[in-house]
């Protein structure tokens, strides 16, 4: 499990969390990325071509292999402050809130990295 906090405002750590997830995912993980505060942007078509990095895979890129092979969910809270709905995110994201991100967290052999 993955949580990014980190927007266009921290691109370096945003590009970080989804640079290890997506190699998570490649190495065969159960992969659970949580796209919260200025992170959930990230959720809608387009928004993460707008962070560039230099050295590395773009950002919308290793979304993608996430979003492929694991799970991505925008934090309720985060999309409703934002003004985000289900019909404006990217295919096979979800929202969901602290319940669900509890579970994930507890269950057997979980890790979380917070970036």
């Amino acid at each position: 499990m993955i949580k990014s906090t980190s927007g266009l405002d921290r691109p370096e750590a945003a590009n970080q969390a989804l640079t290890v997830a997506a190699a998570a995912v490649l190495a065969g993980a159960d992969v659970s990325v949580w796209l919260t505060g200025e992170a959930s942007w990230f959720a809608l078509p387009g928004r993460a071509d707008e962070v560039t990095l230099e050295h590395a895979t773009p950002l919308a890129e290793l979304l993608e292999v996430v979003r492929e092979g694991g799970r991505v969910t925008v934090c309720t809270q985060c999309a409703v402050r934002r003004g985000i709905t289900e019909d404006d995110l990217l295919p096979g994201v979800r929202i969901a809130g602290a319940a669900v991100f509890v579970e994930e967290c507890l269950a057997p052999d979980a890790q979380a990295l917070v970036y």
